[in-house]
Parts: structure tokens; sequence; C-alpha cells
């Protein structure tokens, strides 16, 4: 499976630990020890933050895996805006704690990617799907299915960072993208998709289960 992250430290967050690293040391330099404690609790939110740890799937060939880490907070049959189908719409909120790499939930192919502005509404409401800005990926599985992965931004979140490009090839639980701060990652599946969750599951990317076909 080709990965397009680097090794435990999500390469996204270089720039933010080495300001944070930077102005912590100047502070001990300048101010002493004392002085710099909340800086270097900044710099350990950011290194848990942008942590990337590697996954690898292990679930079975009808499994559709989690594109996120974080609690699933809608599991219901919608209308996919993205392939204008039936869908089942499985909701995964994340919070700052949480992984903030994305992960492919299926092998296929990328049919399309559309990006819509938006609002920054508050991730984890059910509005925020519809209202906020967002990059859908539309991915065509090697059996013919179509998934939307949608990257939603929230309250916080305002960088949505997406890897990929149309006619791109995933596998499933390889990398595609990253969203900072807070946020969520809508899944549209068709609907005879199975769910493995529930609300208020807790779920990691590209290892735990949340539908089967």
């Amino acid at each position: 499976m080709k990965d397009r992250s680097q090794p435990w430290l999500a390469r996204e967050g270089w720039p933010f630990i080495a300001v944070a690293v930077a102005g912590a040391a100047a502070v001990v330099w300048l101010a002493g020890v004392a002085w710099s404690i909340p800086l270097w609790l900044a710099v350990a939110f950011l290194v848990q933050f942008f942590r990337d740890p590697p996954r690898q799937v292990r679930a079975g060939p009808r499994a559709i895996v989690s594109p996120a880490d974080g609690r699933i907070v809608r599991v219901e049959a919608v209308r996919d805006p993205n392939t204008d189908g039936d869908a089942l719409l499985i909701s995964v909120f994340m919070n700052v704690f949480n992984v903030h790499s994305n992960r492919a939930p299926v092998d296929g192919v990328i049919e399309r990617i559309q990006y819509r502005p938006g609002a920054f509404v508050h991730a984890d409401l059910d509005k925020a799907s519809e209202r906020n800005e967002a990059n859908a990926i539309v991915l065509r599985t090697p059996t013919g299915e179509r998934i939307s992965v949608v990257q939603v931004a929230g309250l916080i979140a305002r960088r949505i960072l997406c890897y990929v490009r149309a006619g791109d090839r995933l596998e499933r639980g390889e990398r595609f993208g990253f969203i900072r701060f807070g946020s969520r990652v809508d899944v549209y599946l068709p609907r005879f998709a199975r769910p493995m969750v529930a609300v208020g599951d807790a779920v990691h990317a590209g290892t735990s289960v949340l539908a089967e076909f």
C-alpha cells in the first residue's frame, strides 16, 4: 500500500511544531524555564495532535473501514448529494485529541473531487454536513459501487488538506488527506451496505469497520 504520510509525525505539523519549539527555547533563553512552561505544553499538544501512527488493515475483503479516528455521530439513510443516489450515511466526528489523518475506506479509483466553500459551525452537529466547508471525493470500487468520502471543516478546523486527484487509485487504508484541529468525515455508502457501528462508537482510521457490503 502506498503511503502519503511521514513516520509517526504528520508532515502537516512540522512547521507548527518547529515554531512552537523555537518560541519555547527563546523564552527559556530570555526569561527562564518557568516562563516557558506554557509554550512547552503547546509543543506537547501539537505533537499529540499531529501524530500519525501507521495503520495496517486487517478487516475482511467486504469491509468498509473508517476514514478517520473519532466518534460516530450519525448513521442513517439519506440521499448522497455527490452522486444523487440513495445512500447510507455514516459520520465520524474528530476532536482535537484524535489523529487527523484521513484514509480511504475502500479500494477504488477517484472519479472526481469537488470542493465546496461554506460555514464553520461545530462539526458535531448534523447541519455541518450540509453547511460547512467541505471536500468530497467520489470513489468507484472494483465491483462498481460508488462511495463518497467528504472531509468537513469544523468550528476551529479551517484547513482541509487533500493530496489526491481525479483518476488516482486508492487502496483501502491509504492516507489521502488531513484536516487540522477538529472536524468530521462523512461516508456515503450504497444503501444496501450493512452498518457495523452505532452512534457513540469510537473508531480508528483504517482499522475499524464501519460497514460491510
